[in-house]
């Protein structure tokens, strides 16, 4: 099939309050190609932990034009933003039109745009929008949405990233590889490891919305009966109960595969243009399964917000900036970053292009899109998931120490409420251990429903003093997830700590044995360890994170929060 032959379901730009923009190969993806991984690199997580950031340099403007963008697709809006502002382009009458970006999570996004943070933004995925007019209708009590024009300018199709050596083995690419095959791997190879993001990302919610696709056998026309029928939800259950972990987005996880190797997933949901970038990275070599049942697509639309401080100087700055980002110059720098165009004369397979065999994509792929179904429909896929979704035994490890005395205590507190209050489901385990200058399990580990309440008394009234027992603490965790013996869940150990270890009775060396030989076993826990503040030994915290093909992460006043919350995503 050629890329000029294949032209799906296109909606208009006009704002769609009613519901869901119907299907799919719209808008773009973003990612960047151009990049050097170490520039992207941030403690492991990108810029995820941030909040707010800009990708723009130069002091703020008040007449400037503010896009926010997804955290995927930030160097790729460097680049159009840069050029745009390079051309010195003036109004009517006369003034500057400068554009702007801040690089924002989709539920932040969503947040700050309700407060008139920004005029505009381009989200990794047209489902925010809807979500956001809802959103904002329900907290306004407004009768329209904030969601005014709305450009369309690139597509990316989610594929799952996998191995090539891992996906030759499955029978590709001599027969087409799906979600049934994906399980079978799953279920029948007890080392295959597979994630996908949690659904606060497109291509997470995307990705369990073609599971549930593939389990209704359908393509299109997915009901709220077909994702609660018995049969769907088993099906996607099976599926779900064999991830290896969640994580914070598509973005994250390729940059952990291309850190880690091999060894650190066999597959992994993404978008075709993560892949590609992946690709370009030394050592890597990994293809796009195009799911059998069908794939569908991140939209990443670029759309105008109608708030009270929009100006006229904006709704210029917008309309000349989406003329820019849909001119062929454009279309062809997004096609070269490893993104479908808009513009569907520019050929996917001409020499140029980055969507090929040796990048481990098809341009001719993917052969059946899925329909995107209702907002309703959609909100019942979410709930669905977390009901679905495989299950976590988590071991809060904290760090109580004397040199936590203050601020950093409260921030701590502040975390781990945070950490708490967004995992949803009450049959999530949880569990609370401090460490000082001895360790102390403060809540159990059972299911939330028992110990929300418990846990969030016991955050509030922890106190700091004491030396540092941090491998003690870790190893009563571990002991802990390893006596409970359950394999079926993720078990993790969630660590922080601002300091040295000075009190501890087992060494660093005889914990890594630990962690390595006990992970050999039925039961394989994963550290996230974070290292908070400039004391932290972010060396030993490598050490064990790397011991369980854990993480280790660097937080501060600022980003401690954060941090917590992204890690939730995991759960």
């Amino acid at each position: 099939m050629s890329r000029n032959s294949y032209r799906p379901p296109y909606k208009s730009s006009a704002p769609n309050p009613g519901g869901w923009i119907t299907l799919l190969i719209i808008v773009i993806v973003a990612c960047a190609l151009c990049w050097p991984l170490s520039a992207r690199l941030v403690d492991g997580i990108g810029n995820a932990i941030g909040g707010v950031k800009s990708i723009v340099s130069g002091p703020p403007s008040t007449s400037a034009l503010t896009i926010a963008v997804s955290p995927e697709k930030a160097d790729l809006f460097r680049a159009l933003v840069d050029r745009f502002n390079q051309q010195n382009l003036k109004s009517t009458k006369g003034e500057a039109l400068r554009i702007e970006t801040v690089q924002l999570d989709p539920e932040s996004m969503l947040d700050a745009a309700i407060a008139g943070n920004f005029q505009a933004m381009s989200p990794d995925s047209s489902i925010w929008l809807d979500q956001l007019d809802r959103q904002y209708q329900a907290q306004t009590k407004a009768a329209n949405g904030l969601v005014g024009q709305t450009v369309r300018y690139a597509v990316t199709p989610v594929v799952i990233a996998m191995w090539r050596d891992k996906a030759q083995a499955m029978g590709w690419p001599n027969k087409p590889i799906g979600w049934n095959d994906l399980l079978q791997e799953a279920t029948t190879n007890r080392d295959f490891k597979w994630s996908h993001p949690s659904t606060a990302s497109a291509s997470g919610l995307l990705a369990t919305l073609a599971e549930f696709y593939a389990g209704a056998g359908k393509t299109r026309g997915l009901t709220a009966e077909d994702v609660q029928s018995k049969k769907v939800q088993d099906y996607v259950s099976a599926l779900e109960k064999t991830v290896r972990y969640y994580g914070e987005g598509e973005f994250a996880i390729a940059q952990r595969v291309v850190q880690n190797g091999r060894s650190y997933l066999d597959a992994f949901v993404a978008s075709e243009a993560i892949l590609i970038w992946a690709n370009q990275q030394p050592n890597v070599d990994l293809v796009a399964v195009y799911p059998s049942e069908g794939s569908l697509w991140q939209d990443h639309p670029l759309a105008l917000l109608e708030s009270a401080n929009l100006t006229d100087l904006n709704r210029e700055t917008f309309r000349a900036f989406a003329g820019f980002i849909t001119s062929p110059d454009a279309q062809k720098t997004i096609l070269s970053q490893g993104y479908r165009p808009a513009d569907l004369s520019i050929q996917l397979d001409g020499p140029d292009s980055p969507i090929n065999a040796k990048r481990g994509a098809d341009p001719a792929q993917p052969q059946t899109a899925l329909q995107v179904p209702s907002s309703a429909v959609l909100d019942v896929v979410r709930e669905s998931w977390w009901a679905t979704k495989r299950r976590t035994n988590v071991e809060l490890v904290v760090d109580t120490s004397g040199s936590m005395d203050g601020e950093k205590i409260n921030n701590v507190k502040t975390a781990l409420r945070t950490f708490v209050d967004q995992i949803q489901s009450d049959a999530e385990r949880v569990g609370l251990i401090q460490f000082y200058s001895t360790v102390d399990e403060q809540v159990t580990i059972n299911d939330l429903k028992y110990t929300r309440s418990q846990l969030i008394t016991t955050i509030d009234d922890l106190q700091a003093g004491g030396d540092t027992a941090l491998f003690d603490g870790i190893a009563a965790a571990y002991d802990r997830l390893q006596q409970l013996g359950d394999p079926s869940r993720i078990n993790a150990i969630v660590v922080m700590t601002d300091g040295k270890e000075n009190a501890s009775s087992i060494s660093l060396r005889r914990l890594i044995d630990k962690l390595q030989q006990g992970n050999k076993g039925n039961v394989q826990v994963v550290v996230f360890a974070i290292g908070y503040g400039s004391d932290a030994d972010m060396n030993v915290l490598q050490q064990i994170a790397a011991a369980t093909n854990g993480q280790a992460y660097r937080g501060t006043i600022e980003t401690i929060r954060g941090l917590y919350k992204i890690l939730s995503t995991y759960f």
